[in-house]
C-alpha cells in the first residue's frame, strides 16, 4: 500500500533540502513506500486519489481540521459556544473571543492539514501526467478531474479562513515550496480547478465521490464569494435545472429535516458534496472523529456520547427561531428582545434551600427546525429522553443551557452506526454535507437579489421554509405524537421581498436557520461585510448570561474577518516569504 505524508508539508520540504547529497548510495527509500514504477498506472493513481479523499476529514487528527468548521465557522459566527468548562480544551477560549494569535497550534494543524490535502491531489495529478500510455486518456482525465476538484476545496478553504495563502500546483518542484509568498489573488486557479472538474467530470462517478454537478455548484460558491453575481447565478442555474448527485440521484430536499443527519440516510438527494465517514476500519479518524466531543455531558445509558458537553448552541442562536404569530421570523432583531427569548430555564430558583431548575415550557410560536437542531429541556431528544436540562449541561453559567442535535447519533444505532472502539462511544458515521441542495437554493437566491430578480429569489426561499412546514415531521411528543412545541412557520409574502435591501435581509436570516451549526455562518458573515457589526451585537447579548466566557471580549473590523498565518509556518519560510495578516 502507498505510504502517506505524515509530516506537515512545509516541515517536510525544508526536511529534504537539508538531507540531500551527491552520495546516491545514501539515498536509501523509506521502507514500505512505493515507486513511479508501482503508481504510474491507472491502480496506483486511483490508490493516491483515495489518499486524497482521505484528507477531506482531516489528515492529523486534529478537530480543527474536520470538515464542519465547528469552532471556526459556527462558535466564531456566533451560533454555538464552545461549551464544557472554561479549562476543557482551552486553547477553544480565545478563539471564541476573537483573541487567538499566530501561536495557535490549532491553526497550524489546520494549515498543515490543507496543505497535505493540496500535496496529495497534486501527486495524484503529477502521477497521472508521468504515467503516459500506462493510463487510458479516459481514466488519467477522469482521475485528473476528481483531483482537482478536491485541491480547489482545499485552497477555497485556506482562502476562507486565511484570505492571503501560498498557492502551488503539480508544476511546483518541492523544494521550490518554501520560496512561495503568500497572496490574496488565489481565486483564479480554484476557480480553474472547478471549471476543470466540471467539464472533465461525468455525473454518475459512484456514492462519496465527486462529480460534475459538485464541480459546478462549489464554482457558483466561489463565484459568489467574489461577488461575481451573474455568474454565480448561471452556475446555480445550471446545479438546480440539471444536477444529480454522484449516485445519480436529481438533487431535492428531503421531505424530512431530521433525514439529512441520519447515517442511515447516507448519499440522499440533498448531498451535493460530503465526507463519507466508516466503523471498524481501525482507526476512528474514518468516521466523524471531529465531532468526539460534540454530545450532551454525562448522558450514560441514557443518551449519546456521554461526553463532553462542547459545541452548545447559543443562547441567541434559541431565540433566532422565534417566529410571529404568522409563523415569519423577526427580522428586526426582536427576537432577544426579554418578550421574545425563548425560555430556555437557564433561571434557577431555591426550593427549600436548594437550588433547582425552574422549569418553563415556551409555549411562543416557534420555526419547528429549532428542535431538529438544538437540545432543549423537555423536548424529545432523538430516540433517547427527553433533554433533562443541567443534567447533560456541565456549566450552566459558562456555557448556556442547550445540546448539540446534529449529527448526533440514535439509540437504535448505537454500535451499528458508531465506533465505539476508542476511549468514547461519539465516533458516528453519517457523511458530513460539505455542500447540500437547500445550501445551494439560498446561495441562487442571493444571487438572483443581486441580479433584480426578486421574486425567483422568493421562490428559491420558500421552497426550503416548505419543507420545514411539513408538519409531520415535527418534532413529536414521545407518549402523545403530539407536536413537542408550538411550532409555526409559513412562507415569505412578496411584501417581503419588495425591495433588494429587505429580501437580503430575509435571505441571510433563513442560512442562519436553515444552516445552524453546520460551519457556514462566520464565513456568511464576513463575505456579507457584516461580520464586525453582528457579532458584536451577538457578544453584548450573550455576555448577559455567559459573563465568564464573553466579558469584554469584542470583534476588531479590519482584524478578525481573518485567522493569522501560522507563526510556526513564517518561522519555517522567513517573514520575507509570509506576510503576516492585518492586526495580528
Amino acid at each position: 500500500m502507498y505510504r502517506l505524508r505524515k509530516l506537515p508539508v512545509f516541515i517536510a520540504m525544508v526536511l529534504m533540502i537539508g538531507v540531500s547529497c551527491n552520495d546516491e548510495f545514501l539515498e536509501v527509500p523509506p521502507t514500505g513506500s512505493l515507486g513511479a514504477a508501482q503508481l504510474e498506472n491507472q491502480a496506483g493513481a486511483d490508490g493516491l486519489l483515495i489518499g486524497a479523499y482521505s484528507a477531506l476529514n482531516g489528515v492529523f487528527g486534529n478537530r480543527f481540521e474536520g470538515p464542519n468548521h465547528w469552532v471556526t465557522g459556527s462558535i466564531c459566527g456566533g451560533e454555538a459556544n464552545k461549551g464544557t468548562d472554561a479549562g476543557d480544551y482551552s486553547a477553544i477560549n480565545p478563539v471564541q473571543r476573537y483573541e487567538i494569535d499566530p501561536t495557535s497550534g490549532d491553526i497550524n494543524n489546520f494549515w498543515n492539514g490543507r496543505y497535505e490535502g493540496v500535496v496529495r491531489c497534486n501527486n495524484v495529478i503529477a502521477t497521472v501526467q508521468s504515467a503516459g500510455d500506462n493510463i487510458v486518456a479516459a481514466e488519467a482525465t477522469r482521475i485528473i478531474a476528481e483531483a482537482r476538484m478536491l485541491r480547489g476545496h482545499f485552497y477555497f478553504d485556506l482562502k476562507k479562513h486565511l484570505n492571503s495563502i501560498p498557492y502551488f500546483d503539480e508544476t511546483v518542484a518541492p523544494t521550490d515550496v518554501v520560496a512561495i509568498s503568500n497572496t490574496p489573488d488565489v481565486w483564479g486557479n480554484i476557480e480553474a480547478d472547478f471549471q476543470f472538474a466540471y467539464d472533465n467530470l461525468g455525473s454518475e462517478t459512484g456514492a462519496g465521490r465527486v462529480n460534475k454537478w459538485a464541480a459546478r455548484a462549489y464554482l457558483g460558491k466561489a463565484q459568489l464569494y467574489q461577488g461575481k453575481f451573474a455568474e454565480a447565478k448561471a452556475s446555480f442555474d445550471d446545479v438546480i435545472a440539471n444536477g444529480v448527485t454522484s449516485n445519480g440521484l436529481k438533487y431535492a430536499l428531503l421531505d424530512d429535516y431530521a433525514q439529512i443527519y441520519n447515517a442511515e440516510n447516507d448519499n440522499h438527494a440533498e448531498a451535493v458534496m460530503d465526507v463519507e465517514s466508516a466503523n471498524n476500519t481501525g482507526s476512528t479518524q474514518n468516521a466523524n472523529y471531529f465531532d468526539d466531543l460534540n454530545y450532551p455531558y454525562n448522558t450514560g445509558p441514557d443518551g449519546p456520547g456521554n461526553c463532553c458537553g462542547f459545541f452548545q448552541p447559543s443562547i441567541e442562536l434559541g431565540n433566532s427561531f422565534r417566529t410571529t404569530p404568522e409563523g415569519l421570523p423577526l427580522l428586526d432583531g426582536s427576537y432577544n428582545d426579554p418578550a421574545n427569548e425563548v425560555a430556555n430555564n437557564y433561571a434557577w430558583v431555591v426550593v427549600d434551600g436548594n437550588a433547582e431548575e425552574d422549569f418553563v415550557e415556551d409555549a411562543g410560536p416557534l420555526d419547528p427546525r429549532i428542535d431538529h437542531s438544538i437540545g432543549r429541556i423537555g423536548i424529545p431528544y432523538l430516540d433517547w429522553i427527553d433533554h433533562p436540562g443541567s443534567a447533560w449541561i456541565r456549566s450552566f453559567p459558562y456555557a448556556g443551557p442547550y445540546s448539540p442535535k446534529k449529527y448526533i447519533y440514535y439509540r437504535s444505532q448505537e454500535n451499528s452506526f458508531t465506533d465505539g472502539s476508542s476511549w468514547t462511544r461519539g465516533y458516528a458515521l453519517m457523511n458530513y454535507t460539505i455542500i447540500r441542495y437547500a445550501d445551494v437554493l439560498l446561495m441562487a437566491a442571493e444571487a438572483e437579489i443581486e441580479a433584480g430578480s426578486l421574486e425567483q429569489a422568493r421562490t428559491y426561499v420558500n421552497q426550503v421554509r416548505a419543507r420545514a412546514a411539513n408538519s409531520e415531521h415535527w418534532v413529536k411528543e414521545y407518549d402523545s405524537g403530539e407536536d413537542a412545541a408550538n411550532y409555526v412557520i409559513a412562507e415569505y409574502p412578496p411584501s417581503q421581498f419588495a425591495s433588494q435591501e429587505d429580501a437580503r435581509t430575509a435571505v441571510r436570516f433563513e442560512r442562519k436557520l436553515e444552516l445552524s451549526g453546520e460551519g457556514h455562518r462566520f464565513f456568511d458573515l464576513v463575505r456579507w461585510g457584516i461580520a464586525a457589526d453582528v457579532l458584536n451585537d451577538y457578544l453584548a447579548y450573550e455576555s448577559q448570561y455567559l459573563v465568564t466566557k464573553f466579558g469584554g471580549a469584542s470583534f476588531t473590523a479590519g482584524k478578525n474577518e481573518y485567522f493569522p498565518i501560522p507563526q510556526a509556518q513564517i518561522d519555517i519560510q522567513g517573514s520575507d516569504v509570509l506576510t503576516q495578516n492585518p492586526g495580528y
